[in-house]
């Protein structure tokens, strides 16, 4: 170990991936955590061998809420930087007609992660040290008809980002809150995404390793998001609600 240990939870998506990579070549070592995380062994050789940095499997499920505490005594050390990149789409129109589907994606987006932040938080204000990330949406920033379920549960893990980012700023914590936009990874594969605005999970890899080192609070992967949401927050609600965006 030389700079420390990174924890991503949620490690089978493309962004986290990334980010595995980004970090065990800044020479941290990798705790990659997701269900069957056996099934990503081929993923620690990988790794190991191009940064020469060791990566431990942890199983994770983000939805059993009950094990998470069980999740953390596992490690083999408390880590300096978690990051949470659990997310789950779902389809919008699903989620309208069955709730036990938008359930899924409520309790994917918000509870699990949230659940999972709060007992890294604890440990974290404990020690007195370490960075803790959260991978949230502008989604979250306003609720449209395409994707409302998806962005509520975006939008309230965003506040708990921001409570947990004001509870811990004297705790020697830092809380960063990653707003990506459209990424071009398999969750968004076949949507027809405009290249301008859609970003690698290798750009939000750079932008959260980037806003780790500098300590930053919230940022946009691409900086342009941040005025189309700036827009889309002051439409007023009577016109918004006859919009179709």
């Amino acid at each position: 170990m030389r700079n420390g240990a990174v924890l991503i939870l949620g490690a089978r998506s493309d962004i986290a991936m990334a980010l595995a990579h980004r970090f065990a070549k800044a020479e941290y070592d990798i705790q990659l955590a997701a269900r069957n995380a056996e099934s990503l062994d081929a993923s620690r050789c990988d790794i190991e061998l191009r940064y020469k940095v060791t990566v431990r499997l942890h199983e994770f499920d983000a939805l059993d809420i009950t094990s998470h505490k069980g999740v953390l005594e596992d490690l083999a050390e408390l880590p300096t930087i978690a990051v949470c990149a659990v997310g789950y789409m779902g389809e919008q129109a699903q989620s309208e007609r069955d709730t036990k589907a938008a359930i899924k994606v409520l309790r994917s987006n918000f509870e699990g992660p949230a659940s999972i932040l709060a007992e890294l938080a604890n440990k974290f204000a404990q020690r007195g040290s370490g960075t803790l990330v959260g991978i949230s949406s502008v989604a979250g920033e306003r609720g449209r008809a395409t994707n409302y379920v998806y962005g509520s549960a975006k939008a309230g893990l965003t506040a708990f980002l921001s409570g947990l980012r004001n509870r811990l700023a004297k705790k020697g914590v830092h809380v960063v809150t990653v707003l990506p936009g459209f990424v071009a990874t398999q969750m968004t594969d076949g949507m027809d995404l405009p290249a301008r605005l859609t970003a690698e999970p290798d750009e939000v890899a750079d932008a959260v390793f980037k806003a780790v080192r500098n300590r930053n609070n919230i940022i946009y992967v691409k900086p342009i998001w941040r005025l189309i949401m700036v827009i889309i927050r002051n439409i007023p609600e009577r016109i918004f609600k006859r919009m179709k965006i």
